[in-house]
């Protein structure tokens, strides 16, 4: 068997909430048919450029809607699982030293190592390969080399010699989201959750009395995005974890789950 791992960021750094890490994974062999369906709906609503949660506007936010029920529709059936992580700027991340890139790939590790599952016992999961698809790293200096070699020692760690998992080296790499559908969607998801959590939703310009139109499209956006996940977990709330939900393996199994990364003095000099 073998997986693909789309993994994304958001580089913004919020009032309230920073370090956002987003990802989705998928059967390979599903990848391509998920894709071309996606690709399409975009194609049907004219869409034929990148979606992103930049570019949201008025204009087009019900289209977004659109590309996003439709790939809800594959999370709900459990062809895609979708993993979300931030940190509350209140809670430092407490390792004295470590410099801003470093801390990035530390958190970008932590994320990956953690959120999908990745220990959950061959047993269950049955032996396979993953694949990961990294958005463009905004660093490509000696800590993004070492961050891919700890993603490929990870199935080697305590806790982890009876996954099924295995990575090869070869098998991590970094693509372009505007090639990459499924890290579009994690990218809008990813940006929705940014927005709403640093409270953007209030945001009215300097000068302005009101909100203005692009803000109020986003919440819209937002608010719609929420909808599609409480139709997998009813009455979620953004600021809270999504927890196991009654779940054996919820951090494999899970259609989407939801984490504030909470850092202590435990957290480990190495990655």
């Amino acid at each position: 068997m073998e997986y693909i791992l789309y993994c994304d960021e958001s580089s913004d750094d919020g009032e309230l909430y920073g370090d956002f890490f987003g990802g989705c994974i998928l059967p390979a062999g599903k990848q391509q048919r998920i894709s071309d369906a996606l690709e399409a709906k975009k194609r049907e609503l004219h869409l034929f450029g990148e979606i992103k949660w930049t570019k949201v506007t008025e204009p087009y936010v019900e289209k977004y809607c659109e590309v996003i029920h439709s790939f809800f529709d594959f999370v709900r059936s459990g062809d895609v699982r979708v993993r979300i992580m931030f940190r509350k700027k209140a809670n430092q991340y407490r390792r004295r030293g470590v410099p801003g890139k470093d801390k990035y790939f530390k958190l970008y590790y932590q994320f990956i190592k953690h959120a999908f599952g990745f220990s959950t016992p061959a047993s269950v999961t049955g032996e396979y390969y993953l694949h990961v698809l990294l958005d463009e790293l905004p660093d490509h200096t000696q800590l993004a080399d070492a961050f891919k070699e700890y993603l490929c020692k990870m199935p080697a760690i305590s806790g982890y010699e009876a996954s099924g998992i295995h990575i090869r080296k070869r098998d991590i790499g970094e693509v372009r989201s505007h090639d990459h559908v499924l890290l579009q969607c994690v990218d809008v998801i990813l940006g929705a959750m940014f927005f709403r959590l640093n409270r953007l939703h209030l945001q009215i310009p300097a000068g302005a009395s009101r909100r203005g139109k692009r803000t109020i499209a986003k919440e819209k956006l937002y608010k719609y995005i929420l909808s599609e996940i409480r139709t997998i977990h009813p009455g979620f709330n953004i600021g809270v974890k999504t927890g196991a939900r009654g779940r054996e393996y919820p951090h494999w199994s899970s259609p989407y789950e939801h984490w504030e990364f909470i850092p202590n003095e435990g957290v480990r000099s190495n990655l």
